[in-house]
């Protein structure tokens, strides 16, 4: 009975850290509710208890973070709908099995204390992050991301950033009354509430005199594909691009188009991208789009010259798994089980891998289309530095709250992570310039449409995490659970002799 009442517990405070997460943007509840979990953890006597107490904070946690996970599924109700709710659920409780992991780990190597809570839930979420393609999103790193911890990212990095969390909870739990845990847990409760409480402290971003429009037409998911809407979304577009420039403004260097902004495949959509390139009164413009090459199937973002010839290609590398392809793909067809996106019988082609395209006088961009922009690994994993992150994406299978705006605070991420500005155009929103200390500069309101002509920021120096990346923390942290492995071991041994 006390193990139930101590999971429903870990239930209540995994959905109270939720609150950390957009469109609450609460950071201080995520902080608060993971060192009550550490607190409540105490009380765990064995691994098993600890790691079913783990299971259910992160259940409850993912739950409610991930809520937005039902909205793909009801684009096409009479054969998705029906996967929805075991969506959600199955996806909350495999993302928990990390956190009961990390607490189940911590109880074996000290079954007292929880201070390895501090290596081994940051572990984990680096594992989350890797396997299985990776699905790091809502990571409690995230959370930080419109307050002063945030722009540690470009120091340390998201994972190192998780450890930084996982210790002040564990120093604000501390039960001990002694002088040196008093000090540590003040020192955690000043560290919390300035990290999660200041505003971002940064100059103010520079400028680079060029501009780019965002293109953000508003087609729900449900009508973007209907043959009677299709002439409709892409006039608007036309018109949008079209336009003449905001008041005191310049026309633009650049146009941006979003993901898949136009139904048609590539080798038959000339007379479309004509008719874009000439909208785009002389500036290039790049779109998303779907290309067919040898009968496999692309997510791809294309740039247009002035004519409507396609300058430069890059095709997505990072495919999002049951929504652009199918893992076993023949046989989930067998039982008729496809992907939200598919194309062909397995969905979408997997590209070669990032790839640096040249924007002439506004400099290298890196392009990530929707999913890739979640990954940090991926944008470190770009062939050389840009000058600025291009994201196009299709938000409108995210719905209308959760989603988008916890996907723009991920892009937000991956420019302090780079000290790079983003230019994100997307379809239902949130469109917006991001400059390289994460802060958005300028916006279109979600779900609206509209264009937004924004000032390209410049970029600053390389950060210290875009030339480390991940590894020097991974070793780091291996060596530190291989460790306390070592220590616990002999501690046994010498229990037994």
């Amino acid at each position: 009975m006390a193990s139930l009442r101590r999971s429903g517990i870990g239930v209540a405070l995994g959905a109270l850290a939720a609150f950390g997460q957009a469109p609450y943007d609460q950071p201080v509840l995520l902080v608060a509710a993971f060192a009550f979990a550490v607190f409540v953890y105490h009380d765990c006597t064995n691994p098993r208890q600890a790691a079913f107490f783990g299971w259910a904070f992160g259940l409850g946690y993912f739950a409610h973070a991930l809520q937005w996970i039902v909205s793909p599924f009801m684009v096409d109700v009479a054969r998705h709908g029906w996967m929805a709710p075991f969506a959600l659920l199955f996806l909350s409780a495999g993302l928990a099995l990390f956190w009961g992991m990390a607490f189940y780990l911590a109880r074996r190597f000290d079954p007292l204390r929880a201070w390895p809570l501090i290596l081994c839930l940051p572990a984990v979420e680096l594992l989350r992050a890797y396997i299985f393609t990776g699905f790091p999103w809502a990571m409690p790193a995230q959370a930080m991301i419109n307050v002063a911890g945030g722009q540690a990212l470009a120091w340390i990095g998201p994972y190192v950033l998780n450890l930084v969390i996982v210790a002040v909870a564990v120093g604000l739990a501390l039960r001990g009354l002694t002088a040196a845990e008093r000090i540590l847990r003040y020192c955690a409760l000043l560290l919390a509430l300035g990290s999660a409480l200041l505003p971002p402290m940064a100059p103010e971003a520079a400028l680079t005199g060029q501009s780019i429009r965002l293109i953000q037409p508003n087609a729900a998911q449900r009508d973007k594909w209907d043959p009677d809407q299709i002439p409709v979304f892409f006039a608007r577009q036309l018109k949008l691009t079209a336009a003449a420039p905001e008041a005191g403004k310049t026309p633009p260097d650049l146009v941006l188009w979003s993901e898949t902004a136009i139904p048609w495949v590539l080798d038959r959509a000339e007379p479309a991208l004509v008719q874009i390139a000439q909208a785009g009164g002389g500036a290039p413009v790049a779109l998303g789009v779907q290309r067919r090459d040898d009968m496999q199937y692309y997510n791809s973002m294309v740039v247009l010259d002035a004519a409507g010839g396609v300058m430069q290609t890059y095709d997505k590398h990072h495919l999002v798994p049951f929504g652009e392809y199918m893992p076993f793909a023949d046989l989930m067809a067998r039982i008729g089980v496809f992907g939200l996106a598919d194309r062909a019988l397995g969905g979408y082609a997997s590209g070669p891998g990032p790839q640096v395209l040249d924007f002439g006088p506004l400099g290298r961009a890196l392009p990530l289309i929707c999913y890739e922009a979640v990954f940090a690994h991926d944008v470190n994993a770009a062939p050389e530095r840009p000058e600025f992150l291009i994201q196009l994406t299709n938000d409108a299978w995210f719905g209308k709250a959760a989603g988008p705006r916890q996907h723009l605070a991920q892009a937000q991420m991956r420019a302090i992570e780079q000290g790079l500005p983003l230019a994100r155009a997307a379809n239902t929103g949130v469109s917006a310039m991001i400059d390289p200390y994460g802060r958005v500069a300028a916006a279109l309101p979600l779900n609206t449409s509209g264009f937004l002509d924004a000032a390209l920021p410049a970029p600053l120096p390389p950060t210290l995490y875009s030339r480390t990346g991940d590894l020097p923390f991974a070793v780091v942290l291996l060596l530190g659970l291989v460790f306390m492995a070592t220590m616990r071991l002999r501690a046994e041994r010498n229990l037994s002799d």
